[in-house]
């Protein structure tokens, strides 16, 4: 979430986060977190949510694997395949940059939502994604801010329209537009004011994102905790990376050495529950070094985005588990965090064979490993 792209960095941030990418290399070695636990989680009622680059992968993730994902929560988010693997096509036609060196293209008609849906549709053709029939069952939600200049609203109508195109009834797609909102992650008063493009990019909007997305999806929900009654738990994260990549390429991957779990008391103690992937924006990550303080003190981010978007007090009474994978830093690929929507970590991004779709669905089902 940066008026900055993958290739516009000042030298001083450039040189930031090469060190912040060797630190966290370093740490990822010397790393002792857990493996995730097996819960009793019913993959069919699987669903994920992000903002901004996490909300690009959160639509990739769920159309490669639609027959599991029973809806989604997409923040400051555009359509499947939007990039057409090209970083200049992302920024300048489904993102606003805000660079003076990269025109910003976006347009009402810009993402080319009939092309999309056609490179989609071949995709499921070669099985390289799950059939697009699956999409028709599935629960959407759209949030935009109508003050967000780093994805315009124009991206957020075609993203809806994407969805029209691909089957998905129109009982089943909600489409929020904040008035007030900037390129945030609303909450109902932590962060910035909601109108502010600033760090953590979550916003007091005096709106609850984690709340209305989970009770579209699920339906009514049990009243939020006052407080986290279960446990977080940080997790080894490198560890789901998949076996045939090359070696390199859990550096490559842009994936951080540990992620996050939220596992509410009933949860932990074997009783059914339902998995919720909740996805961090660019320069949110845990590891990533703002030029700001974090709300929360110290130097990097760590549990900024875990900790205050409230999936946790929803999670508590409603027997969802929580899963906050975390993105990291690249030198010059990707020096801001961001989640993979546009091939820096491989040609497979958008697809099941995609590093980080491979991940998110091997973290998936060790959580489902101990299902009854």
């Amino acid at each position: 979430m940066s008026r900055t792209t993958s290739f516009a960095c000042s030298p001083a941030s450039l040189l930031r986060n090469i060190l912040l990418a060797a630190i966290s290399l370093m740490a990822g070695a010397l790393s002792a977190a857990p493996a995730l636990p097996a819960l009793n989680i019913d993959t069919s009622q699987t669903s994920i949510s992000g903002i901004s680059s996490g909300g690009f992968m959160a639509v990739q993730f769920q159309i490669a694997h639609s027959a599991t994902v029973k809806g989604a929560g997409i923040i400051a988010g555009g359509p499947y395949y939007c990039s057409r693997d090209d970083v200049m096509t992302a920024v300048s036609s489904a993102r606003s940059t805000g660079e003076p060196s990269v025109a910003c293209q976006v347009s009402a008609s810009s993402g080319d939502v009939p092309g999309l849906v056609a490179a989609t549709r071949d995709l499921a053709n070669q099985g390289r994604i799950d059939p697009t029939r699956h999409v028709a069952s599935q629960k959407v939600m759209t949030l935009a801010g109508a003050k967000d200049t780093l994805v315009p609203l124009p991206i957020a109508h075609q993203l809806s329209e994407f969805y029209g195109a691909l089957g998905l009834p129109a009982a089943n797609l909600s489409a929020i537009t904040l008035p007030n909102a900037a390129h945030t992650m609303p909450t109902p008063s932590f962060g910035a004011a909601c109108g502010k493009e600033e760090a953590p990019y979550i916003g007091k909007c005096g709106f609850d994102s984690a709340k209305m997305i989970l009770s579209w999806i699920y339906g009514p929900l049990k009243p939020a905790s006052p407080k986290s009654k279960g446990r977080f738990i940080e997790f080894n994260q490198r560890g789901y990376i998949p076996a045939s990549a090359p070696g390199e390429f859990s550096w490559r991957s842009g994936l951080d050495s540990t992620g996050w779990l939220y596992v509410p008391n009933s949860c932990a103690q074997g009783e059914p529950c339902r998995l919720h992937i909740a996805l961090h924006g660019c320069k949110q990550g845990q590891s990533y070094l703002p030029l700001t303080p974090p709300p929360g003190g110290g130097l990097y981010n760590g549990t900024t985005f875990v900790k205050n978007t409230r999936y946790d007090r929803w999670a508590d009474n409603n027997h969802l588990v929580i899963l906050y994978p975390q993105a990291v830093s690249i030198p010059l690929l990707n020096p801001n965090g961001c989640w993979d929507w546009w091939g820096y970590s491989g040609k497979d991004y958008a697809t099941q064979n995609g590093v980080q779709i491979q991940t998110l669905k091997a973290m998936v089902d060790q959580l489902a490993a101990g299902v009854r």
